[in-house]
């Protein structure tokens, strides 16, 4: 894969790791390739603003701060040969839900707290790029949700997610019941503080939290786990990827009594009284490069803490 273009997209407070950051452009400079800036990396590529009485903020890159190509995380996604992401999972995940029909393959930087979904650590940037730009990588695929709200038998939003869809009672701590169904068949109804489908990505994530198992990406999976459920007997369950999964909410509240969707704790949306959702694998997939020497199962152990 020859790489003449790359995208950066970065954490909202990228400002704290500026210094790094012009690094890595200085970097990518010296190797002659192009570089797409996201909205938040641009406050640090274009010509800081000086105001009357202030001084100026974190000074820009003077090389390339004349005119800097931004573009929005989809622009990137369109026409990057690869995406760096500086940041934390939380990046990565806002990231997933922009997602183009091209897997643009994704290179994750850790700049956050746990970085789970992260491949490398900042002092590692410029051997890590070496061995990018010359192909000696994995690229590890993983299946996105595609995530459709209805309400009144018609479609009125649709989402992507790489780690889960959430359906939780929101302000108001009370049950929610929820009728499940999959590929049109009644499974059962939940009586729970919410539930959560997630995929293998994300079974590490608020699924795990809330008792769901640990399952290996490279498996191809849903898992729906129950909140808080009213039974003992409610527990976590995995099925394949191939089914397609309704959710409708039978529970009326009052509007101060809200409920909601959240995919991967990044997007909301409010849910009402008979509102169904419906989750499926995507037909686009979320591209991320690893190199050999990283184990899934260590990441585990080290960032995680599992088996410790």
């Amino acid at each position: 894969m020859k790489i003449k273009t790359v995208g950066i997209i970065t954490k909202k407070s990228i400002n704290e790791n500026a210094a790094f950051f012009k690094k890595v452009v200085g970097i990518l400079k010296k190797n002659k390739i192009k570089m797409l800036f996201d909205d938040h990396s641009a406050a640090l590529v274009k010509p800081p603003v000086a105001h009357a009485g202030r001084t100026p903020g974190i000074s820009s890159i003077p090389e390339i701060s004349a005119n800097p190509e931004i573009s929005t995380k989809s622009e990137i996604l369109k026409n990057a040969d690869i995406v760096i992401i500086l940041g934390g999972d939380g990046t990565i995940l806002k990231t997933a839900g922009c997602t183009q029909k091209k897997a643009t393959p994704l290179w994750g930087i850790n700049l956050g707290n746990v970085g789970f979904l992260t491949e490398s650590h900042p002092e590692k940037f410029e051997e890590h790029l070496s061995r990018v730009l010359n192909g000696k990588i994995l690229l590890e695929k993983r299946f996105l949700l595609r995530i459709e709200h209805y309400r009144a038998g018609k479609k009125i939003n649709s989402f992507l997610a790489l780690n889960e869809a959430v359906i939780n009672q929101g302000l108001f701590a009370r049950l929610i019941e929820m009728k499940v169904d999959i590929d049109g068949r009644p499974m059962l109804t939940i009586k729970a503080d919410g539930v959560i489908v997630s995929t293998p990505t994300g079974s590490t994530a608020h699924s795990l939290s809330a008792g769901g198992p640990i399952v290996h990406p490279d498996l191809n999976a849903l898992i729906i786990t129950p909140i808080c459920p009213s039974t003992l007997s409610m527990r976590p369950i995995i099925i394949p990827n191939s089914a397609k999964v309704g959710i409708k909410l039978v529970t009326q509240r009052h509007q101060n009594q809200n409920m909601g969707l959240t995919m991967d704790g990044q997007v909301t949306s409010p849910l009402e009284y008979g509102d169904e959702i419906k989750i499926r694998k995507s037909t686009r997939t979320f591209q991320m490069i690893r190199f050999p020497e990283n184990n899934y199962y260590e990441t585990l152990h080290n960032k995680l803490g599992w088996g410790k």
